[in-house]
């Protein structure tokens, strides 16, 4: 493999210890312009001239001229001669442009993989919700992950095996993002009424909350229900 190559892949596996930017995942991990202009790239299958990369990436026509290229040369693009210009597009099939893509859904990887690993406690959660601003897609490499989980009625609050499964979920989160975790534990009898309530935590858990694993919104509100 080309030594460019392995150097770039490097770069992009550095999510796996880096505190993730959800809001610009590529361009956090990829500094600098060929960040932005993979960025651009990953999010469209359309073939696009330099002029238009340039004004997404929000750079020079010609430091897109410059990095173009080098892309182009590691194979991460491809190039089609449409005269008077050139078209340009992320290859799919390229190791390295593969986790280019990888790093564009990495909020919903995150969603996914945490709801899996709710899946495999034992005991199980009722329900995980995310909210804050992960669920608003506005998290950076500064912001928590918070999250509400809903523990099963018939589980008792210091059940050791609910205890540490819980622990061992934060803990996952925190190394699948590298973000700081924030839990809020609530019983299946407390859920209803908190999601009633005024108080500002669970007026954001109503509005942006995303459900995981378990009991949507409407389940929850439902149970109990006099």
């Amino acid at each position: 493999m080309h030594k460019r190559n392995i150097c770039f892949i490097f770069a992009v596996n550095r999510i796996c210890w880096a505190r993730v930017d959800f809001i610009r995942p590529v361009q956090a991990v990829i500094p600098g312009v060929q960040g932005r202009i993979l960025a651009v790239l990953a999010e469209t299958t359309a073939e696009l001239n330099i002029r238009t990369i340039a004004r997404l990436a929000g750079v020079s026509v010609a430091q897109a001229s410059r990095v173009l290229p080098t892309l182009v040369d590691l194979g991460i693009v491809d190039r089609r001669e449409t005269p008077p210009s050139a078209q340009f597009w992320l290859v799919p099939d390229n190791v390295a442009a593969t986790a280019v893509l990888e790093l564009t859904r990495a909020r919903q990887t995150v969603v996914e993989e945490l709801g899996r690993r709710a899946g495999d406690l034992n005991p199980r959660p009722t329900s995980v919700l995310l909210f804050g601003s992960f669920a608003r897609g506005e998290a950076d490499a500064l912001s928590d992950l918070d999250a509400v989980v809903v523990r099963a009625a018939r589980v008792e609050e210091e059940n050791s095996s609910w205890r540490s499964g819980l622990e061992d979920w934060r803990e996952g989160a925190r190394r699948l993002t590298g973000n700081r975790v924030e839990l809020v534990e609530v019983s299946e009898r407390e859920i209803r009424r908190l999601l009633r309530g005024r108080r500002p935590l669970w007026s954001d858990v109503r509005r942006d909350g995303i459900v995981v694993f378990g009991e949507s919104f409407a389940e929850l509100g439902d149970r109990h229900r006099a």
